[in-house]
């Protein structure tokens, strides 16, 4: 029942794809993600081109299943990881913060499947018009960087403006959500929060516990011109927030931002840390392997599916 386009293009059992995170999405991750079913994202971020490699190949000596890459276009180093991809010969490539048009023609000639995320519906028809192969439509539920669409406005239309198969994120944490999306017309999900929270997640055990102990308003959004990231609310928060008060200039808001992301997944700094997580944060309840994790949503989504379906026969 839960068979759709996005498992035939990619060739995975389930229509759930990992998020890219950054310094969370690594090998151990992905692996485990895609020996499950799913498609497992190896999340580039800033990292150099032999960093990618060395993660592909990671991932490669732990599953013979379908994995990706998400490219960060933000990445001072997106030209060389674009290449690692093109040796390696992986499969699949989720794109964030730019344009992949000018990569799109070498990657399809290799047989890449090309996946941006997209924030709006103007972007979601530029990016079909590029050939890309699908779109993942992401509300601004989302942790990490956000848009100013939810994910309930933004992904019925993007289903109707474009022709090629399009992936709900932002607010998906477990099968009734994977179920509802699915009647709106999209073809799989991609899921970042919740895996934080996988067993084979490398994240700091400190930054798992902040987002089991998460509430339902411990998000905030903060950013400046347009650029958002959610996270969950602390020191660190609030510090950003009084800056923004203050007038702060847009090179203080970047310093105090650097490095920030790293000190909460790898160091385990909850103070001063980036905590990026989705506003479903607050349904992820136990730390869990990503095949245990995967089993629960589909079979909900399927049971869901087929109780609505019964009820309205």
């Amino acid at each position: 029942m839960l068979s759709t386009k996005i498992c035939d293009l990619l060739q995975i059992k389930y229509p759930i794809l990992q998020g890219g995170m950054a310094w969370v999405a690594t090998a151990e991750l992905a692996a485990a993600v895609s020996e499950a079913g799913g498609l497992g994202l190896i999340g580039a971020g800033n990292a150099p081109g032999e960093v990618v490699r060395q993660q592909i190949n990671q991932v490669k000596k732990l599953t013979m299943k379908p994995f990706g890459v998400n490219v960060y276009y933000l990445s001072p180093f997106v030209e060389e990881v674009i290449e690692v991809i093109l040796e390696e010969e992986v499969s699949v490539i989720t794109t964030g913060a730019g344009n992949p048009a000018k990569h799109i023609p070498r990657l399809k000639e290799r047989g890449v499947k090309v996946i941006p995320v997209i924030p709006s519906v103007t972007l979601a028809k530029r990016m079909e018009r590029t050939g890309v192969d699908a779109l993942i439509a992401e509300g601004m539920e989302c942790g990490g960087h956000t848009g100013d669409l939810t994910t309930m406005a933004l992904l019925p239309q993007v289903v109707d403006a474009v022709e090629i198969p399009v992936i709900a994120a932002g607010g998906i944490a477990d099968g009734r959500q994977l179920a509802a999306v699915l009647c709106m017309g999209a073809q799989g999900v991609q899921m970042g929060t919740r895996f934080i929270c996988a067993s084979e997640c490398i994240a700091h055990d400190n930054y798992k516990q902040a987002v089991l102990k998460a509430k339902d308003r411990d998000t905030v959004l903060t950013g400046y011109n347009g650029h958002f990231v959610r996270v969950l609310k602390n020191k660190l928060t609030q510090e950003y927030q009084r800056l923004i008060r203050e007038g702060a200039s847009e090179e203080e808001l970047e310093k105090l931002g650097l490095g920030r992301l790293r000190a909460a997944v790898i160091d385990g700094d909850m103070q001063m840390g980036s905590l990026m997580a989705g506003q479903v944060a607050a349904m992820v309840h136990k730390i869990q392997p990503a095949q245990e994790i995967i089993e629960e949503i589909t079979a909900e989504a399927s049971e869901v599916l087929q109780e609505k379906s019964s009820s309205l026969l």
